[in-house]
Formats: structure tokens, sequence, C-alpha cells
């Protein structure tokens, strides 16, 4: 008992650096900021409550109060800014330069948690006030902050540790956050492969084809479609492989670089052909997070090792 003990707490809190950190809150930083730049045309239009909009905020706060009253939207931000005399076009757009800056500040990391949390808050505020209009980019930008929040920053490439005198926390409360973030990475690509295994549509092509050819995702000329329809049903079991397999090869040393590769690239591939660049992005941050630097930082010592050892070697030889 003892020694399964002693495995799950090596598993639990194994010793890490912070790399792993830092490039979780660079890409973060970098997501929020293009995410902001992306709706600054049309951030309003989406989220006022009456007038112009597409849909309304109204709409969606309704339906989001019959499943949870106490998730925040943007709702609260505009009653609030009524007590100070601001209109509800003046509370969304400091909303949104507020998000731009918290990127920004995530992306030098100055208050690298402050920043973290009103970046989480005004993103979780417009994904659920716009719900009808939100996609997976979204979820996936709200559990990354929401771990970003919770991890023990700073990291020794940001500001506050350079400028501020940050203490770097210790080493195994940095693999506990990054094993948390690894298992829910494992647990989202198991389910979604499965679910994927069980209809017909990824096996035969069927479910590539429609969301090829479905707006706003239709890049891809459906003549070419057509020209290359045996290969969609590969894609699709492709697919499937790679995102049931994840949790089963992405631990081991000799698999991790290739399924990490081919996962980063099937996110790639998905932005190139549907348009999706915030969602490839996002999705490549988190993998890159979990399972890349610290494989990265073994080549660079392991290389660096064997370079002293030639010098070494030269200088005996000589």
């Amino acid at each position: 008992m003892e020694a399964w003990r002693q495995r799950i707490l090596q598993f639990l809190f194994p010793d890490e650096s912070d790399t792993w950190l830092a490039v979780l809150r660079l890409g973060l930083g970098l997501q929020v900021i293009f995410y902001t730049l992306s709706l600054q045309t049309d951030w309003s239009y989406f989220l006022t409550a009456t007038g112009n909009g597409l849909i309304g905020r109204r709409l969606g706060e309704a339906i989001l109060s019959l499943e949870s009253p106490i998730v925040p939207r943007f709702g609260w931000l505009v009653t609030l800014g009524t007590y100070f005399g601001l209109r509800e076009e003046t509370v969304l757009s400091i909303a949104c330069i507020c998000l731009f800056g918290a990127g920004c500040f995530l992306l030098i990391g100055l208050l690298s948690r402050s920043a973290a949390i009103l970046a989480w808050l005004l993103h979780l505020c417009a994904t659920t006030s716009a719900g009808m209009l939100s996609y997976g980019v979204d979820n996936f930008m709200t559990i990354g902050l929401f771990y970003l929040i919770l991890s023990p920053l700073p990291d020794r490439y940001s500001f506050d540790h350079r400028w501020r005198k940050r203490p770097l926390k210790n080493r195994q409360s940095l693999g506990f956050f990054r094993r948390v973030l690894q298992v829910h990475l494992c647990l989202i690509y198991f389910f979604s492969g499965l679910t994927k295994c069980l209809g017909s549509g990824w096996w035969n092509g069927t479910n590539i084809w429609r969301a090829l050819v479905s707006p706003p995702s239709n890049i891809i000329a459906p003549e070419l479609l057509v020209k290359l329809q045996y290969v969609l049903p590969v894609a699709g079991i492709i697919i499937c492989i790679l995102e049931t397999g994840y949790p089963f090869l992405i631990w081991g040393r000799r698999t991790r670089r290739i399924w990490l590769i081919c996962i980063c690239g099937m996110h790639i591939a998905i932005g190139l052909t549907m348009g999706l660049y915030l969602f490839a992005l996002i999705m490549i941050i988190l993998n890159v997070a979990a399972f890349g630097p610290n494989f990265t930082l073994r080549q660079i010592q392991s290389a660096r090792s064997r370079k002293q050892a030639m010098a070494i070697i030269d200088q005996t030889t000589a």
C-alpha cells in the first residue's frame, strides 16, 4: 500500500519547471488579444440588449437565467454602469478595451493573476450573454483562463518575476496543476473520439463533408471536395484514432512527440479548412502547455550534455 501511495503522490505532484505555465500564459495572452480584435467591430452588435443587435443580449441572458442565475453576464455590468451614469454602449466599449488590455498584460506577464481573472470574467460574460453565437473556442478559452487563474503564477519569464521580484512557487505545486490540465485534456479527447466512433458519419466521411460545406465554414469549393471524396473517410478514421488514442499514447515518451504533432496538425488542418483559426490556436496552446515544454527541455538539456561531453573528449584527446 505504501508503494501505491508513493506512486499516486508522484503522479499527482511531479517535479515540474514553470515552462509549461509560461507557454499557457503567453498563449492565452495572444488568444485573448486575437479574440478581442476579431470581435471589435461587431462587439456592440452582438452584445447590445436592444436596437441594432443581431439577436439581443436579453434573450440569451433570459435563457441563461433559467439554467443558472449566478453565472456572470454583461447585464450585471450594464446595470452597475447605470449607477455611474454610463450608457450601455459605453459599458460594452470599456469591457472590450479591458479585455484587450488583460490579454496584453498576460502577454508580458504584468499583474498576471489579476489580468487572468479579468480576462476570464469578461470573456465569460461575453460568452454567456451571447451564448447563442458561441462555439467550442469560447468553452476552451474559459477552461484555459480558469486553469491560469488557479496556477501558481508568476513564472520566471514574466515581468512580475523579473521586475517585482515575485518568488517562484515550488515544483510540486507546478506539477500538480499541470497534471490536472493533462488529465482534463485526456478526458476531453477520449470522450470526443468515443462519441465519433459510435456513429457512422465519421467512418464514411459524411460528417466531415457536412462540416466543410456548411456556412460559414465552407471555405473549400464543393467541386474540390467531390474530387477528394475518397480522402474524407480516411480523414474521419484518422481523427477518431487520434482522439480516442490520445489518453493512452500521449503519456509515453516514445509516442508523445508523434501524438502531439499529429494532434496539433489536426487542429491546424481544422483551422485552415474551416476558418476556425481561434479554435485551432487555443487547442494547440492547451496541448503544448500540457505535454510540450518538458519534452523540449529534455531535448535541449541532452543536447547540451552531449556538447559538453564532446568538448571534454576533444580537450582530452588534444
